[in-house]
């Protein structure tokens, strides 16, 4: 495995940005120890750590955005594939309304949007934001990029209000869209002309310059490598994401089989072009719990996939294995593909089978079911367990 290039925290005023680098929080143990502060010239706390300006004015010089990515109820989600970057306000419990949050992190993003949808206005009042996200120690901090609000095509779309509730009570928080751009290093100079209020200078990269001048979205996309991913990546990260996954075993652990209409469930919840999705009978199913159809295309002239789906109701001690997923590949076939889910893992040799010899099967481990159903608004274990109950009543035998 490479090394990945790492800043110490006394170099960070001086430390260039480069896309994907840890740049090292203090060790003193106090706030001092904030790495962003001291790279980014920002605040030491928050989401929303803007230099220059306020939410009512267009006086800003950039904007740093930072996300542990770990919040199951806003999740935040970087697509490293596409540079799609999903990033949630700061309005995140009950008691305020959307735009009236303490640090104006949704007036900053209503702003800029804003300015994004007039027709002929000025990207240039729009701030350059910084992503980054947690590392692994301590205040250790990763950057991801340069991101521009908004994405090609998207539109009006890329700025949401959305509703959540706690303790019974109902509230709105945005949900924004940014484009990571094509950018892999971030000058010191161009930090530094920024905050003399000169973005557009010598020193900006060209994916910038083409966005601010003619909306060009350059984004930075990248090509997946084979991976695999290891047992505990297929695992949810923290306890409550744990408790969803745990609650569904929990419901189906006396009949595993019933799990197959939930897992059919979960794959419409991933993705909305699966039109339809049925049981086969258990003692034929011909090593595929459930068949169905896939359909992509306008919807004029839509072609339709036949698909299979195998479900594996386990607990996060056992993997699904070999065995079990050459099963589901033998019985895949001409021009079908495969979907596997398991409220466990799938073992890493199987995992490198399917990769390596381009199976065209999608896996859906508990990670991904965890982060499913919060997506699909079931991110507490008593929404699952109510979800449940109203899907998938038990009845006396």
């Amino acid at each position: 495995m490479s090394k990945v290039q790492t800043f110490a925290f006394n170099n960070l005023k001086d430390a260039d940005l480069i896309v994907d680098a840890i740049y090292e929080g203090g060790m003193k143990g106090h706030i001092g120890d904030d790495a962003l502060s001291a790279l980014m010239g920002c605040g030491n706390q928050g989401g929303f750590r803007a230099v220059g300006g306020n939410p009512n004015n267009s006086g800003y010089r950039l904007v740093v955005l930072y996300s542990s990515l770990d919040d199951p109820d806003w999740p935040d989600y970087l697509d490293i594939y596409t540079g799609r970057f999903t990033y949630f306000g700061d309005n995140k419990n009950p008691g305020s309304a959307i735009h009236k949050t303490v640090r104006g992190g949704n007036k900053l993003l209503r702003h800029c949007f804003d300015i994004l949808h007039i027709r002929g206005g000025d990207r240039s009042k729009i701030p350059p934001f910084f992503i980054f996200t947690k590392g692994i120690k301590g205040r250790d901090v990763i950057f991801r990029g340069l991101a521009v609000p908004g994405e090609e095509g998207l539109d009006s779309e890329d700025l949401v209000a959305v509703w959540k509730s706690a303790e019974g009570r109902r509230f709105q928080n945005y949900r924004a869209i940014f484009t990571i751009l094509n950018a892999c290093v971030i000058s010191r100079e161009w930090l530094n002309d920024i905050r003399s209020g000169n973005p557009l200078s010598y020193n900006a990269p060209d994916a910038w310059i083409e966005w601010v001048k003619d909306s060009t979205y350059s984004a930075l996309k990248s090509e997946p490598t084979i991976e695999y991913r290891t047992p505990s990546q297929q695992i949810p990260s923290n306890a409550k994401q744990r408790g969803l996954v745990e609650c569904i075993y929990s419901y189906f652990q006396g009949d595993p089989f019933a799990f197959e209409s939930c897992a059919v469930e979960i794959a419409k919840f991933m993705d909305s072009n699966i039109i339809r999705c049925d049981i086969t009978r258990r003692t034929v199913d011909g090593g595929r719990d459930a068949i169905g159809v896939y359909r992509i295309g306008p919807k004029e002239h839509p072609i339709s996939l036949d698909f299979a789906l195998e479900a594996k109701c386990y607990s996060f001690k056992n993997s699904v294995g070999v065995k079990e997923v050459s099963r589901l590949i033998s019985r895949l076939r001409h021009r079908q593909f495969g979907i596997l889910v398991t409220t466990s893992f799938v073992g890493l040799q199987a995992y490198k089978e399917l990769k390596e010899d381009k199976h065209p099967v999608i896996i859906i481990c508990a990670a991904d079911i965890a982060r499913i159903l919060t997506d699909a608004g079931y991110g507490t274990r008593g929404a699952v367990e109510q979800w449940l109950m109203a899907k998938f009543p038990k009845t006396d035998s």
